[in-house]
């Protein structure tokens, strides 16, 4: 079976194909474009297909290129008319450019929507050129109204939480300079702001929680909630929370990074804290291995409840976070799992699984997106549920750009993304004569590389062909067919006898 995903547009594009050797399609035109993305932008003849198929020991930051020059600092436009998004930024890159920043450094993003009508955002301590001792320890904090422009606020915390300094340094460790990869969740008038702490020690790390009254703070410190060491091999690495209240009003962190997989663990609902102190939980999903080397690193486990489809969904990354990163996603009807790919396997099993619905790409007269990992996955609260995360440009792996894409899913019940970023489009009706054109398609092919950073040295870019849809209801290119239009449903019947019933 294939363990593919593909993806088409018609512009700088995306592809992807799963588990029945069957592709998933997200087409935009292939219209030349400049600027990366502005609000105005309104892509036509969004696609998604539906017949899905199989498809970082630690979080440092490698050193980055030479620090940028540092350009007094400016405050951007509230709200511009138009918004251009580079790939690169070193000319606001540095602290003293900070409130530039808006979608730039941005690393392990969580997300929430506030009753003020603001998303808000938490990312890991990062910055392009800046060095960890110089930058700012406490979560980045940025919001937005629209997905699209986004205003950094700051930071939530003021240093490194006393209460996970002292874990670490009571077992022999130096903790990490930065705080990395947050969670954040509103439960009755409380917001819970949960962090992570690693350090120069094997797996001595811990998530602690803080809490306050408004999604800018300011933050208390109320306790840690899961801690790691090195006392034993079936211990993942304490990092990387996820936090969801169940149907049933129970609370549950997700976590992990490397080693043993992700932890589930029970939260007492009134403090946010673990339910039973010390508890680490049972492992829920693993990696598979290769001549005794584990295939990459699994991290960053992100879960939502979709009430359409009365599943949980949980979505984590695979690989190197500079290079190979890439998303995964199981379900489950319970909380506390099996969580199941697409081809009915649970993600405990010793196995690599899919299907793998984002991962490094490029599209025609760009260098390409890498590292597209760690996703924070989140709803607008009317049943739209978006997907953001890091994305690393091909010409430089050191900057950080906010990535945010829509989630659709498909009849069957499972998520594909948009092949790129959101930018205000309402995805309305296309008519039949606008689908006729030349188009981009990646599939997304996976390459087991095994291993981590050092040997995970490529982003296993994969790369677009052209496919031509004619006017006369056939396509060629990469592939051929034909294809017939029924609005909202686009059906492509390939040469070799398969087809694809694509959404538009």
């Amino acid at each position: 079976m294939s363990m593919t995903v593909s993806i088409i547009q018609r512009f700088n594009t995306t592809s992807y194909q799963f588990p029945s050797g069957r592709a998933p399609f997200l087409f935009y035109p292939k219209i030349p474009m400049k600027k990366p993305l502005s609000p105005s932008l309104r892509w036509s003849g969004l696609l998604v297909a539906l017949l899905l198929g199989a498809t970082s020991c630690k979080k440092e930051e490698t050193a980055a290129s030479p620090t940028p020059p540092t350009p007094p600092p400016t405050v951007p436009t509230p709200t511009p008319t138009a918004f251009d998004i580079a790939d690169t930024y070193a000319n606001v890159a540095a602290l003293g450019s900070l409130g530039q920043w808006g979608p730039y450094n941005v690393h392990d993003p969580a997300v929430i929507k506030d009753d003020d009508g603001y998303y808000y955002m938490y990312s890991t301590d990062v910055g392009y050129g800046i060095s960890d001792a110089v930058l700012t320890p406490g979560l980045q904090v940025r919001r937005s109204k629209d997905l699209v422009q986004w205003e950094f606020v700051g930071w939530a915390l003021k240093g490194l939480p006393p209460l996970g300094v002292a874990y670490i340094t009571q077992r022999g460790g130096v903790p990490n300079k930065l705080l990395w990869a947050p969670y954040v969740l509103k439960v009755g008038s409380e917001y819970r702001l949960y962090y992570s702490l690693a350090s120069n020690v094997f797996k001595l790390s811990t998530i602690g929680l803080a809490t306050a009254s408004a999604p800018t703070g300011p933050w208390t410190e109320k306790g840690l909630v899961v801690t790691t060491d090195n006392s034993s091999a079936d211990i993942t690495n304490g990092i990387d929370p996820t936090v969801i209240v169940d149907q049933q009003g129970q609370h549950r962190i997700y976590y992990g990074s490397a080693f043993d997989g992700i932890h589930v663990v029970k939260l007492d609902a009134a403090t946010g804290l673990n339910a039973t102190p010390g508890d680490r939980g049972p492992r829920i999903a693993q990696r598979g291995s290769t001549g005794g080397q584990i295939n990459g690193n699994i991290e960053g486990p992100e879960i939502v409840y979709n009430k359409e489809q009365g599943k949980y969904y949980l979505f984590i990354s695979y690989d190197w976070l500079q290079t190979k990163y890439n998303v995964r996603v199981g379900r489950a009807n319970s909380p506390q799992g099996p969580f199941l790919d697409f081809r009915g396997r649970d993600l405990n099993l010793a196995e690599d699984h899919g299907p793998m619905i984002l991962a490094p790409y490029q599209f025609e007269g760009h260098s390409g997106w890498q590292g597209t990992g760690h996703c924070g996955v989140f709803s607008d609260g009317n049943g739209q549920y978006y997907m953001a995360h890091q994305g690393r440009p091909g010409i430089d792996s050191y900057y950080m750009d906010l990535h945010v894409r829509k989630i659709f899913w498909t009849p069957s019940g499972w998520p594909v993304v948009s092949p790129e970023r959101y930018a205000g489009e309402d995805n309305s009706a296309v008519a039949p004569a606008d689908l006729a054109g030349t188009w981009e398609q990646i599939t997304l092919n996976y390459i087991v590389i095994p291993g981590y950073g050092n040997e995970q040295l490529t982003p296993n870019f994969q790369y677009s062909t052209a496919l031509t849809l004619a006017a006369d209801g056939t396509f060629g290119g990469a592939t051929a067919g034909t294809w017939a239009y029924a609005a909202p449903w686009l059906t492509l019947r390939f040469a070799n006898g398969t087809s694809a019933p694509v959404y538009v």
